[in-house]
């Protein structure tokens, strides 16, 4: 007879069972893709800021399909979170009612997409820009920066203070935020085979598993959450380079971020940070010594924008509650 899974280590369980779960889809996704999928004319390739796996010729319904399935798996999710603080449960290692409930709803979300896509391909991306996926993204992880403040700092281990008053709101609705980003970004590409795609929804499984196992200990599983933050810059760098455009600045701007503020809330030692740090500009080196050293400086763009970010979101929060106070 099969033992049951202790409570203290069945969030854990679930972490890893979710983690196989994204890899096998994964692999689905990539299956169909070589023999299944036959999306019909796709719109041609335009200069600019443009999303081309869109079909030339949508219908009712392949616009109906993709929003309704977006609004369901949104919806659903967002009911079990105000369910969920509702509870006011704790962290523990156990799940949930509502953790499992969540696996599901995203499980079912996942499965309904890939089956639209097979069908009416089409997703958001018809009716909405490509930035406002981008930028959902981004804006999730400036928000991570913000709440993880006061526990790793945002420069070098130092934080800020003014920061951190505006971390209670974050921690209290970002769960809000963080499922619409993630079903959101989700719903707007078709399951495409392009490693571009197949890496982003990968990274997207990610997230949505995290998302699920709240108010558990793998939740705040330190390692596991930094994981999560540092695959956005290998994602990044991968659809760059496969559209030939500055993957290096992607890569090396992505791990900045690591160096400057992530890898200081991991426990590591001074000794360690400081051979991570030696590695990261050797990486530098390697990458930009037939690129042009003039380039390196491009490097500093993602950091600066997501800290950046940081500064203004937290100011925004401060302004809008000191304006919402009562006299």
């Amino acid at each position: 007879m099969m033992r049951p899974v202790k409570e203290s280590t069945a969030s854990s369980t679930a972490l890893w069972g979710g983690i196989l779960f994204s890899f096998a889809f994964t692999a689905l996704i990539w299956y169909a893709g070589a023999h299944w999928l036959v999306p019909g004319a796709l719109t041609p390739d335009r200069p600019g800021f443009w999303y081309e796996w869109q079909l030339q010729e949508p219908t009712v319904w392949t616009r109906a399909t993709a929003w309704a399935g977006y609004v369901l798996h949104q919806v659903g999710i967002w009911w079990l979170i105000w369910t969920a603080q509702k509870e006011r449960p704790g962290y523990t290692g156990r799940l949930h009612r509502f953790n499992v409930l969540a696996l599901g709803v995203n499980a079912v979300g996942i499965a309904l997409h890939f089956v639209q896509t097979q069908i009416w391909y089409d997703g958001l991306a018809q009716d909405v820009h490509e930035g406002t996926a981008q930028w959902s993204v981004i804006l999730l992880l400036i928000v991570v920066l913000a709440m993880e403040n006061k526990r790793r700092g945002l420069l070098f281990g130092t934080g800020f203070t003014w920061v951190e008053r505006a971390g209670p709101f974050l921690r209290r609705y970002h769960g809000y935020y963080f499922s619409w980003a993630i079903i959101y970004v989700f719903w707007y590409h078709p399951m495409e085979d392009t490693w571009g795609h197949l890496f982003g929804f990968l990274y997207m499984f990610l997230l949505m598993l995290q998302g699920s196992l709240f108010f558990t200990r793998a939740h705040v599983n330190r390692k596991w959450t930094v994981v999560l933050e540092v695959s956005f810059a290998f994602h990044g760098a991968m659809v760059a380079y496969l559209a030939a455009h500055g993957w290096r600045m992607f890569l090396m701007g992505g791990l900045a971020t690591f160096i400057i503020t992530q890898m200081h809330g991991l426990g590591l030692s001074r000794r360690a940070r400081w051979l991570i740090g030696f590695g990261y500009l050797a990486g530098i080196g390697v990458l930009y010594a037939g690129h042009g050293w003039q380039r390196i400086p491009e490097v500093a763009g993602i950091p600066l924008t997501l800290l950046g970010g940081v500064f203004v979101l937290s100011l925004l929060i401060l302004g809008g509650q000191r304006v919402l106070r009562p006299a």
